[in-house]
């Protein structure tokens, strides 16, 4: 997108966010947000990270006042809060919850309306993060796919449901990078070439490629992943020469890794990523190729219009659009469909558990308050000294004076792996397992990080070094003020083990029987880590 059009958006997001109240400026505010004008032969709608979020909720993000700075949006504005944690509580009341996939398909429509040969791609992470989806094995969300009309995805979570859900999707998957064990078949279709308002354009799938060690290997016992970079090079190569003249990649990497991939690559004139959860207002340029990411939990939808002729892409447009659910109605039948979904499980997905009287969210490089509830449940009900809890991404927000609902509970415990442990281990033992932690996050090379954010930790306290060798991030590890000992065994409760045959509770009925316990939650501090040294925040772009 070019510098005069970002203002203008940012323009548009002070007018939409001073139009948020009263209603009779709504339709005006949402036109001048929503109405992209159309621009090229080439239209393509991107989501990713939607995490089965049926419904609009609220979201923080992890980013501050530095983000504002560096792309000059105004605090206090719509975009602002969409994209940023500043002000967050303040913000949300005002603006309200967003996302929805009836508002996104009222959106979806409304730029197809400008652009009707644009396809629509999902970059993965759509069928898991819910306790709807979790129940009907993303099921739910199948259905929402092809209401919303999406073209293409690609998988990451996906897979944890097996092997099976994801080879019959009612949606075309494509994955360049998965094949079998045995024989290196391909399990998906590489690409997609199609011809879009006569230019012939190419979708390449790029499936989350440490799935086997991010995830249990055991769901998907009988495929290989990996970033196949010299694979996805040939594959680039043959849809150039079966005359794409754009060639896109669907990308579920991660924003750091699909940096680095673009360099590394010719013939790409886009990345649309996914799996970091990064809103990117501007995409990146790597060479020719343009690298961005479009958020997560539905509060976003891509538009990269391309201007390609028989030398290729000459000129693009790109626009990040929030997806505000006061600007944007309901869409009937999306709307009709969601509700016949949930309700079989309604009564119990409203259980209220307890109230939150602080800001409960996850996101955040080393922690969040809803990760902090979650592993004070596991000390006190497993009688636990340490507790680890994941550092997933997913996982909506709680506002002060909210009811904690096992709906809310579930936005961000809802796997296929819930089991909770009890471990004795030696104070080596848990140095050893956050420096593995760590180097998945903080690795110098993109491509040597695995995982999500770094493990969140109860019970005890330590310093990190990002920019250290592993085996040199962690120190200062102390418990009630006291070092830890080598030598000397902890009582360690977690959850979500990777292994294949371990038992345990789930971790939603650990919480569950916590909360209803509580009543009601003060608000919490999220414990983090002391930062040693520099580069202390890769967790996202």
């Amino acid at each position: 997108m070019q510098r005069r059009e970002f203002l203008q958006l940012l323009a548009i997001a002070n007018v939409a966010g001073a139009s948020l109240r009263p209603r009779s400026s709504e339709a005006q505010a949402a036109a001048e947000l929503y109405d992209v004008p159309p621009f090229g032969n080439v239209s393509l709608l991107h989501i990713t990270d939607t995490h089965a979020q049926l419904l609009p909720v609220y979201f923080r993000e992890p980013f501050g006042k530095a983000f504002l700075e560096k792309y000059g949006i105004p605090s206090g504005t719509a975009l602002a809060h969409a994209l940023t944690d500043v002000d967050f509580e303040v913000l949300a009341r005002r603006y309200g919850k967003v996302g929805g996939f009836a508002h996104l398909a009222t959106l979806v429509k409304r730029l197809r309306a400008t652009r009707p040969h644009a396809l629509l791609l999902d970059g993965g992470d759509s069928w898991q993060g819910s306790a709807t989806a979790l129940w009907t094995r993303g099921a739910d969300m199948m259905g929402a796919q092809q209401r919303l009309g999406v073209d293409y995805m690609t998988a990451h979570w996906e897979f944890t449901y097996g092997q099976k859900p994801i080879q019959d999707s009612p949606v075309r998957v494509l994955a360049q990078n998965v094949r079998t064990a045995d024989f290196e078949d391909p399990v998906f279709e590489a690409y997609a070439l199609r011809s879009v308002n006569g230019v012939p354009l190419a979708v390449i799938g790029q499936a989350f490629p440490y799935m086997p060690i991010a995830n249990p290997r055991h769901f998907v016992p009988d495929w290989t992943f990996g970033i196949q970079e010299g694979l996805l090079q040939r594959r680039i190569d043959e849809v150039r020469e079966k005359g794409a003249k754009a060639v896109v990649l669907l990308s579920h990497n991660g924003m750091h890794v699909d940096l680095k991939l673009a360099s590394r690559v010719r013939g790409l004139d886009a990345i649309l990523g996914g799996h970091t959860h990064d809103a990117v207002p501007r995409p990146a340029r790597v060479g020719k190729t343009l690298v961005t990411n479009a958020g997560c939990n539905g509060k976003f939808l891509a538009v990269l219009d391309l201007q390609v002729g028989a030398a290729g892409v000459t000129d693009a447009r790109y626009r990040l659009l929030p997806v505000f659910s006061r600007l944007l109605e309901e869409d009937r039948d999306m709307a009709a469909y969601i509700a016949e979904a949930r309700r079989p499980y309604e009564a119990k997905l409203n259980e209220k558990l307890a109230v939150t009287e602080g800001l409960l969210y996850r996101r955040g490089s080393f922690n969040g308050t809803f990760d902090q509830l979650i592993v004070q449940a596991l000390l006190k009900e497993k009688g636990a000294e340490i507790a680890f809890s994941p550092g997933f991404r997913w996982g909506t927000t709680l506002l002060p004076g909210d009811a904690i609902t096992l709906e809310h509970l579930m936005d961000q415990t809802a796997i296929t792996y819930p089991q909770t442990t009890l471990n004795e281990l030696t104070g080596e033992q848990i140095k050893a397992i956050l420096e593995d932690i760590a180097d998945n996050v903080f690795n110098a090379d993109p491509y040597l990080r695995q995982g999500g954010d770094m493990v969140r930790v109860g019970g005890m306290t330590y310093a990190l070094r990002p920019d250290a060798n592993i085996g040199a991030r962690i120190s200062e590890m102390t418990m009630n003020n006291k070092p830890l000992q080598a030598t000397k065994r902890y009582k360690v409760a977690g959850w979500a083990p990777v292994a294949q045959g371990i038992t345990g509770e789930p971790i939603w009925d650990v919480v569950s029987r916590h909360l209803r316990a509580t009543r009601n939650i003060a608000p919490l501090e999220a414990s983090r880590p002391r930062l040693r040294g520099v580069n202390a925040n890769p967790g996202t772009s």
